[in-house]
């Protein structure tokens, strides 16, 4: 069993490209899963590893999403129910999100910010946070202290960081993950 779980929801397709994105850095690693997209996992696959990867978009007016967010698959809105009796503590969790800053000024990367909440609420430790130097948005529900608490892309307005984004994250978790 790999140590370390790669778990994403999706919409579009770009939080899940991300995920492969994260697994292809470290293909011959096998402490690494392949990354899986939460409406096909289930609380006992996520609950087996001691260390996870979680990416989330953002969707309408700060929104996880799911079904509810117009998505055409059920997705974390749905999965963090089934998740609500595990025990994270003693799991390391690094946390990435997705959001438009200009659209969604008011609540860009909201969604990451209720992922975070919620595995902090159940014992996560959670590393990687991630600057907010620049990013220009109103208020976000991912900023604690000054800093998101994971990786942020945002591929409507800054595409092209993406991978230098990435791959400076990947850098900076990877003493904890043993990557």
């Amino acid at each position: 069993m790999a140590r370390i779980g790669i778990f994403f929801g999706s919409n579009t397709g770009n939080t899940r490209k991300i995920a492969k994105m994260i697994k292809k850095r470290f293909p011959d690693n096998e402490d690494l899963a392949d990354p899986l997209n939460v409406n096909k996992a289930t609380a006992e696959m996520l609950a087996s590893h001691s260390h996870l990867i979680l990416g989330t978009p953002t969707l309408g007016d700060g929104d996880l999403p799911g079904l509810d967010a117009d998505c055409q698959n059920p997705s974390w809105a749905e999965f963090l129910p089934e998740l609500a009796a595990v025990d994270f503590t003693g799991k390391t969790v690094a946390l990435y999100g997705l959001g438009d800053q200009e659209k969604y000024s008011d609540n860009f990367c909201d969604a990451l910010g209720a992922l975070y909440d919620f595995v902090v609420a159940r014992g996560a430790r959670v590393v990687g946070g991630w600057s907010t130097d620049g990013y220009d948005f109103a208020a976000s529900k991912a900023e604690r202290d000054g800093e998101f608490v994971g990786l942020v892309q945002d591929l409507d307005n800054q595409k092209m960081l993406l991978e230098s984004r990435l791959e400076e994250w990947l850098k900076l978790i990877g003493p904890e993950f043993g990557l």
